[in-house]
C-alpha cells in the first residue's frame, strides 16, 4: 500500500467501498426533495458528498447512477475516468493538476452513463471528492455483471474485461 494513501485513508476514516477504492461520506443535505423524476423511488436528499481514494492497481469498477455525479480533484497522481456513453462511445477524462495538458479539476458524469475510475500511475494514488444530485443511496446504484457490459457495449470488451469486479453480483434492488 502506497504510504501516503495509507496515512490520508487512516486520517479520513476512509472504508473499502463495493466497487473499489476506500470512501467516507462527508456530507449528506438534510433538506429533501420529492419532486424527482419517475427513475427515483421517493424523496432524496438535495446532494450528498463523499472522499474517494483510488491507489496502485485498485480501480473504480464499472458502474451507473441515476443521478448526476461531479467529480472533484484533491491530490495524488492523475485520476482517468472512462465513461461509455449511451451510444456506446467511449470517452476518458483526467483529473489532475495541469490543466494545461488537459486534465480538470473537476467533471460531471452525467446520470445513467456507465463509468469506471483508475489512476494514471499505478504506484501512487488519487484523492477525490464525488457530489451527487440528487443525493446518492445505494438503490440508484448498479454494478452490472461483467458479461452484460459486453454484451451491451462490444466494442469497449477490453476496458471492461480490464475494469469490471466479475465476482461481484449486480447490486441493484
Amino acid at each position: 500500500m502506497n504510504k501516503e494513501a495509507e496515512k490520508i485513508i487512516k486520517a479520513l476514516n476512509l472504508q473499502k467501498h463495493p466497487e473499489g477504492g476506500y470512501f467516507s461520506e462527508i456530507y449528506r443535505s438534510k433538506e429533501e426533495i420529492s419532486s424527482l423524476p419517475e427513475r427515483f423511488k421517493h424523496a432524496h436528499s438535495l446532494y450528498t458528498s463523499i472522499y474517494f481514494l483510488l491507489q496502485e492497481n485498485d480501480y473504480s469498477a464499472f458502474h451507473v447512477l441515476k443521478s448526476d455525479e461531479i467529480w472533484h480533484f484533491y491530490e495524488g497522481t492523475v485520476l482517468d475516468i472512462h465513461i461509455i456513453r449511451k451510444d456506446g462511445s467511449l470517452e476518458t477524462v483526467s483529473l489532475g493538476r495541469d490543466i494545461t495538458k488537459g486534465e480538470r479539476y473537476q467533471y460531471l458524469v452525467e446520470s445513467g452513463q456507465y463509468f469506471a475510475a483508475e489512476v494514471r500511475d499505478k504506484s501512487s494514488f488519487a484523492l477525490v471528492g464525488c457530489t451527487v444530485s440528487p443525493g446518492f443511496e445505494y438503490e440508484d446504484f448498479d454494478m452490472p455483471k461483467r458479461e452484460e457490459l459486453i454484451s451491451r457495449f462490444p466494442r469497449n470488451k477490453n476496458l471492461i474485461l480490464e475494469l469490471t469486479q466479475e465476482d461481484i453480483s449486480n447490486t441493484s434492488s
